[in-house]
């Protein structure tokens, strides 16, 4: 079995009239294959790995949320009288998982980029995140809980950034978009599940065995997940170049087309990654222009995120008792599930980035001021049926966007893909206190907050997309000058915008 995918060197055709065109051949072992052949093969490749890998990573997303915010229900289901929390110290323990989140994500992705295993690496960090959501179903005071919550954002911070990365591994540009929508839906999906399954659990089991319901919420959702974890580690691939349930051929085609659509540059490969100092990815990256431009994308559109953890909160302000306020947390949920997957869906077809992302974050900013300034229940949980579509979904465009954007060396995108994101979790440790009881029922500070960032994430895009523009008449420019000197490249890299 080949470790790495080979390394193709372009080929240069020079006809009568001293026209030159470059080509990147295919690989030894598919040359004789005729076009439809390889046609099937890569639909072949496509859907094994579209079987093995969305559904298993959706699941993980499923468990991850689930466990992340399982403290939001818990709080319903008696956690702050249980341990005595008082004053902020809530707060703290929702705010301090994002401090291990943010240290750990960079690191996480590099190291991940480095060894080239995602199916092991992110299944181990499963296991370990389930044990401490588990734990934290144990504590007896505020300094346990506070404890637990930081290890299990320390840990939790190597999937979401090593998923993009290895989805990003998998999937050509104008595929990546609706594969990752539909990816992000698990966070939606445990948004929309974690409101049931709290209910489930609070009606049923509070007492049990001499244990409060919420104990039960993060004993039982860990559990879940250690046995998910084991399932993973058999289900995910590893990088084209090195997954062993794909043949010969499926691999070379795995690689192949993934150079291609970065106009001949070589994706993942083991002997690269082996000689590469850990950090050089992301050195590149603080040197780039546009990434920074896509860091206010990304933290304007992630900034009410930190909603997650306080949305049973927002629909208890409605004045519902507490079964009917966790039911009520599915719909929004659910919707933006399918607004998420339909909106990622439309931009891969059309090979459009920048009125994807805005419009979203558009609806988000509307619902926020919605929430903050209406009265009546109706008016308000229209507001928050507005706002979660618009965040998620404009959130996952603006991480499509930076996969798309910072498309080469494979180390400088997984850099990118973990920085972005870790910058734009600090948002979720000030958000923490922006939901305090005492602020019901219009939250006016925090949807204000995220208003505000709402807006600087459509000024961001808007900049990012005439910047990226700019950037695609230089090519143009390029290839032209090319051209006059009689060299042809077969397909040529450009920006989405």
């Amino acid at each position: 079995m080949a470790a790495d995918c080979p390394s193709y060197s372009l080929d240069v055709k020079q006809d009568s009239h001293e026209r030159t065109e470059v080509l990147r051949p295919l690989p030894p072992v598919l040359q004789d294959k005729t076009p439809e052949e390889l046609k099937a093969l890569e639909k072949q490749v496509l859907r094994k790995v579209d079987m093995r890998l969305l559904p298993m990573m959706i699941l993980i997303y499923i468990m991850n949320y689930l466990d992340r915010n399982a403290i939001g229900a818990a709080r319903l289901g008696g956690m702050e009288a249980d341990l005595k929390l008082k004053n902020n110290e809530f707060q703290t323990c929702v705010s301090i998982l994002f401090v291990g989140y943010i240290l750990m994500q960079v690191p996480s992705n590099m190291l991940l980029t480095k060894i080239g295993r995602p199916a092991a690496y992110l299944s181990a960090c499963m296991v370990a995140w389930g044990i401490l959501c588990a734990c934290s179903g144990v504590v007896h005071n505020f300094a346990g809980l506070v404890v637990t919550r930081f290890l299990l954002g320390f840990v939790e911070a190597a999937f979401y950034p090593g998923a993009l990365a290895t989805l990003s591994a998998w999937y050509v540009r104008s595929e990546l978009g609706f594969r990752t929508g539909l990816f992000y839906s698990g966070s939606m999906l445990s948004g929309a599940f974690s409101g049931l399954i709290a209910a489930g659990i609070t009606d049923g089991m509070d007492g049990l065995r001499g244990l409060l319901a919420w104990r039960w919420v993060f004993i039982l959702e860990g559990s879940v997940t250690v046995l998910v974890a084991a399932a993973a580690f058999f289900v995910l691939p590893d990088f084209p170049a090195n997954t062993k349930w794909l043949s010969e051929e499926e691999r070379a085609m795995a690689c192949w087309r993934m150079e291609e659509d970065a106009a001949g540059e070589e994706d993942w490969n083991a002997e690269e990654a082996g000689k590469q100092p850990l950090f050089d990815g992301f050195k590149l990256l603080l040197r780039d222009p546009k990434n920074w431009i896509l860091v206010f994308v990304v933290y304007g559109s992630a900034s009410a995120i930190a909603i997650n953890s306080f949305f049973p909160t927002v629909v208890a302000s409605l004045g519902y008792n507490r079964i009917t306020t966790l039911l009520l947390t599915a719909p929004p949920y659910l919707l933006a599930c399918i607004v998420c997957a339909a909106v990622s869906w439309n931009a891969g077809r059309v090979q459009e980035r920048y009125w994807h992302t805005i419009l979203p974050i558009s609806c988000a900013l509307v619902g926020f001021v919605i929430a903050a300034a209406a009265t009546s229940v109706g008016a308000r949980y229209t507001g928050t049926m507005l706002m979660l579509p618009g965040v998620y979904t404009g959130f996952n465009m603006a991480m499509v966007w930076t996969a798309n954007t910072i498309y080469r060396p494979v180390s400088k995108r997984a850099a990118a893909l973990a920085f972005n994101n870790a910058l734009a979790t600090i948002c979720s440790i000030y958000g923490s206190y922006l939901y305090p009881n005492n602020a019901s029922p219009r939250f006016v500070l925090a949807f204000s907050v995220n208003a505000g960032m709402a807006l600087m994430a459509i000024v961001a895009s808007t900049v990012l997309h005439f910047y990226l523009k700019r950037e695609n008449r230089r090519l143009d420019e390029k290839e032209e000058a090319d051209a006059a000197r009689g060299i042809f490249v077969a397909k040529p890299f450009r920006y989405l915008t």
